[in-house]
């Protein structure tokens, strides 16, 4: 892990704190940041890194500090983490080519796989991915199709179930089935195969 980077952005400093700890734990240096113009004053960007950022932010939020990072030419793979709120956030995020979104309270085990995937790939930051195997959005029901586009459009699940008229249990059994068909383990792996050209 010698050289490798966490960048750490949250106005949190419990968050920052706990992250930290998880990271250093995990033999990854770490570096800590209260706001996205703190992290902006960095001369350059150690390599290989990542950045663990949250969302929401007073003055610059997760995502325009995405967009300004882009507008630089700085390139580096970003897991965003969310709050229950900011679905619609971490949906435009994606499309944008976050490298993840980890829903808060995060799972630390998964959110270090996650960091140690990004740092693990050399090309993270600027991959252009191969397009997906769409055809199995073909293997998808009628109803299925329903729960994956409001999926897609950043709605709860409650909020699904009551434009479908469905329970949310039945919304929650269909957005499994959904990743189950179409072969991904996770939400962001469900926005990169339908999003990502």
């Amino acid at each position: 892990m010698k050289g490798r980077t966490v960048y750490v952005v949250d106005d949190d400093e419990a968050v920052r704190d706990s992250l930290a700890m998880l990271f250093r734990t995990a033999g990854l240096k770490t570096e800590c940041f209260t706001s996205a113009a703190q992290l902006l004053q960095l001369a350059s960007y150690r390599r290989p890194c990542c950045l663990v950022l949250d969302i929401r932010m007073p003055s610059l939020s997760g995502t325009q500090l995405q967009h300004v990072l882009a507008e630089r030419g700085t390139r580096l793979p970003i897991i965003f983490l969310t709050g229950h709120g900011d679905v619609p956030m971490a949906v435009a995020a994606m499309k944008k080519g976050a490298f993840d979104f980890v829903e808060k309270p995060f799972d630390d085990s998964y959110l270090l796989a996650q960091v140690l995937a990004a740092l693990e790939d050399p090309a993270a930051a600027d991959r252009a991915a191969p397009r997906p195997e769409r055809e199995r959005l073909g293997e998808l029901s009628a109803r299925e199709r329903e729960v994956l586009d409001r999926v897609l459009a950043g709605k709860s699940s409650r909020e699904i179930a009551d434009e479908l008229y469905i329970s949310v249990k039945t919304v929650e059994f269909h957005r499994s089935r959904i990743m189950q068909k179409l072969r991904v383990r996770s939400v962001a792996e469900l926005f990169r195969y339908c999003f990502e050209p």
